[in-house]
């Protein structure tokens, strides 16, 4: 965490989760190398893309993304967590361009560009040869069948939101330190376990309003299954960086954005500092009603119909 505290920029950051179809998802559990790996890259490129539009942010953002495979209820539910530092370098490194407050980029957008570069990921996979599929699937080796069943997936809609902006480099040290290296699921979900029956608690994010929390009963063995689901193959790294914060050049990237951060601080400072300071024009008389100074709100030529009301006399009350 030491190492991720001295990459943290002084700026906003965002959460953005990238997800695909359950169906998709089962293909993935049977190639969970190179399915996993294809989130990752098709998630980073999509950001990469739409941020380094000059219609959207027109910059090079870097992130950090984290893949969790597991649902509250210890399903398989692939999916990716990226934290994204608000704001990126201009095309030609010399200013850092900002986010506006609040906002990164629209997620249908992302979303629609996700789903193209995911799902042509899938089909190169499938042509090289790098898909196997079991059961009633099994009959998707075939190219031609393999086609036909993604059809639907080219029109579906997929999911990609965005969670409420991190309130600073501290509130996204914190995630990263109790997420990163998470796994299914927690001891303090874990209500009571032997040799027959676990007992834990769970969250049905189907329910939209109310209580969320359920309890689940599991037999043992049944338990078991699904933790080892999310058991990652040998040597896969379930956290990377991209862009900015790629590792080959984070280091050098970091010390150049927080320059042009504090440059452009300095900048805006001194350009208030220099702003004339305007004086309220005031009148000598006392206000004839609570004897206050009176202050010019206005001033309008001979004619016209003043901008502003005077404020209500007490004997019009």
């Amino acid at each position: 965490m030491e190492a991720r505290a001295e990459d943290l920029l002084p700026v906003e950051y965002f959460h953005v989760v990238f997800t695909m179809p359950a169906e998709i998802a089962r293909i993935a559990y049977w190639n969970q190398k190179a399915v996993y790996g294809l989130l990752f890259r098709a998630s980073a490129e999509t950001v990469t893309t739409i941020a380094a539009d000059p219609k959207r942010l027109g910059a090079k953002v870097g992130m950090t993304s984290v893949l969790h495979t597991w649902g509250s209820a210890l399903t398989h539910h692939p999916h990716i967590h990226m934290i994204v530092p608000g704001g990126g370098l201009s095309p030609g490194g010399t200013k850092w361009v900002a986010c506006k407050p609040g906002f990164f980029l629209h997620v249908r957008v992302l979303a629609r560009l996700f789903r193209r570069l995911f799902l042509e990921g899938l089909i190169e996979l499938h042509r090289v040869g790098a898909l196997m599929f079991f059961g009633e699937r099994a009959g998707l080796a075939d190219a031609a069948a393999f086609t036909k069943w993604l059809a639907p997936f080219h029109k579906s809609e997929w999911v990609v939101y965005a969670k409420p902006p991190f309130g600073g480099p501290e509130a996204v040290l914190a995630y990263l330190s109790r997420y990163t290296h998470r796994v299914a699921i927690s001891n303090h979900r874990l209500v009571s376990a032997d040799a027959n029956t676990v007992v834990f608690r769970w969250k049905d994010y189907r329910i939209k309003r109310g209580d969320r929390q359920k309890v689940m009963r599991l037999a043992t063995p049944e338990f078991i299954r699904r933790f080892l689901i999310h058991a990652l193959p040998d040597g896969f790294h379930r956290i990377r960086h991209y862009g900015l914060l790629a590792s080959s050049a984070r280091k050098t990237n970091i010390t150049k954005v927080r320059a042009l951060l504090r440059v452009q601080r300095e900048k805006e400072t001194t350009e208030q500092e220099m702003e004339p300071e305007t004086t309220s024009l005031t009148l000598r008389e006392p206000c004839p009603c609570c004897g206050g100074p009176m202050r010019i709100v206005e001033i309008f030529r001979r004619g016209h119909i003043p901008m502003s009301r005077a404020p209500p006399r007490e004997q019009a009350a």
